[in-house]
């Protein structure tokens, strides 16, 4: 026979039983639809996280950290510390592959715009860091040098400050006050009223900005160098008055001890280029951190959360594999005789097994055809749920599901080949008929 013939064939007998045949494969699409939906998800999260890291360029920085870092108990010799300084950063802007370089330089300010006033850590950033595809603005420009009294702010922290339009705050004036050491607390009764905690040594140092461009808040933080919501040009930076003190560890550093800056970030034109560079500056005694080397252990947890994802979807192909077994054996038992006829007539055992795996191999492509129109159906019905609902929320639109070809596909053929595995006991049954006492069946 031809593989025509067993295709026609099986399409007829299960023809001839409608209602089994339809309660059988609708188990075996309940089953592949629920596998397909939690793949998609799963799928979808991980696209969702790597494109966003990909968007904000997190896979190109590298983080840079001096010999001692922060909290260690042990502390390198001084002489051995490499110190992260202007030379130093010029020294890796001549790195190839190396695209730009700048310190982290954060301080602590209030603040006020339009009667309303918020706390925040203010970066100060060079303006070539905004040529690169990095930021999302969503209103205005970037200020394009290191020296005028230009400012960006986030959306959030406009927000905060009950501005709703961020193309109002294009051209406002920003007051922000620096903290600075009060000299006039440097009296005894002065300093007396600090240590019980009256008072702070400190006074503020008030500057004008305007706000030139209003940029997106990333979700992610992170290894990418906008950490804050406010920022402004080194230049400015220089000119200010002010605590650079992001942190209590600053408290602490070793007496005479060269300071520099915190930390270096460091982007790199492709991927391709942060193995060699992070061994060029290990070399110079720093220390370094890549977010793309997280990204084999962001795997891990990707590749655990599908396998859980299957092991639940399994319980109803498991469910659906048992019908078709139930479906398959009560076929040999109605089809007694006219199995014994057709090996009475020449057919071999072969010809009987291919027959009903032919038979549930259909039921599972069915199956899997249908299972996967369902997964997607649900997949769209739950994704336009969830984001109705966090859309009034102000969240953005995010498709949770994804579909790859090698999901589809690999869904129809998983649904076969569970058909055809479930299909064997039956198809070894129904060859092992004696045509004799087939033939005498009533």
């Amino acid at each position: 026979m031809r593989t025509s013939d067993y295709i026609e064939q099986s399409i007829a007998n299960l023809w001839k039983k409608k209602l089994r045949t339809f309660l059988t494969t609708f188990g075996v699409v309940i089953g592949i639809g629920a596998l397909v939906s939690m793949f998609s998800f799963g799928q979808g999260i991980q696209k969702n996280v790597t494109e966003r890291f990909r968007e904000l360029g997190l896979f190109n920085y590298i983080n840079v950290f001096s010999g001692s870092e922060q909290g260690s108990t042990e502390q390198p010799e001084p002489n051995k510390i490499t110190l992260l300084d202007d030379e130093l950063i010029e020294q890796i802007t001549q790195m190839e592959g190396v695209e730009s370089a700048f310190p982290e330089i954060r301080f602590p300010a209030m603040i006020r715009f339009k009667d309303q006033e918020d706390f925040t850590l203010i970066q100060a950033l060079p303006a070539t860091v905004y040529q690169s595809d990095l930021i999302k603005l969503c209103a205005g420009t970037v200020y394009d040098s290191d020296e005028p009294n230009s400012l960006i702010i986030s959306d959030a922290l406009l927000r905060s400050l009950k501005i709703e339009d961020p193309h109002v705050a294009i051209g406002q004036q920003i007051e922000v006050a620096t903290l600075i050491i009060d000299i006039g607390l440097f009296n005894p009764a002065a300093i007396a009223s600090v240590l019980q905690g009256q008072t702070m040594p400190f006074a503020r140092q008030s500057y004008t900005f305007t706000i030139v461009g209003v940029i997106e808040r990333g979700e992610f933080g992170g290894p990418t160098p906008l950490r804050s919501d406010v920022y402004i040009p080194i230049g400015a930076s220089e000119k200010m008055k002010k605590l650079s003190l992001t942190s209590i560890w600053d408290f602490f550093q070793p007496t005479g001890h060269k300071q520099g800056y915190s930390m270096v970030g460091v982007r790199v034109s492709s991927i391709k280029y942060i193995d060699p560079v992070k061994k060029q500056l290990e070399e110079l005694g720093l220390k370094t951190f890549a977010f793309i080397d997280e990204l084999q252990e962001l795997k891990k947890v990707f590749l655990l959360m599908d396998m859980f994802l299957f092991a639940i979807g399994m319980i109803a192909i498991t469910v659906a594999s048992l019908g078709i077994i139930n479906t398959m054996v009560m076929s040999i038992l109605e089809r007694y005789r006219e199995i014994g006829i057709m090996k009475a007539v020449g057919a071999s055992d072969r010809d009987v097994k291919k027959i009903f795996l032919f038979e549930s191999a259909t039921i599972g492509f069915l199956g899997g055809v249908f299972g996967l129109a369902l997964g997607w159906a649900v997949s769209v019905l739950i994704n336009s749920v969830v984001n109705c609902f966090l859309g009034g929320r102000g969240v953005p639109y995010i498709d949770y599901f994804s579909f790859p070809w090698w999901l589809c596909l690999g869904a129809i053929a998983f649904s076969i080949l569970v058909s055809l595995a479930a299909g064997v006991y039956p198809a070894l049954r129904a060859a092992r008929v004696d045509p004799v006492v087939a033939l005498r069946h009533d």
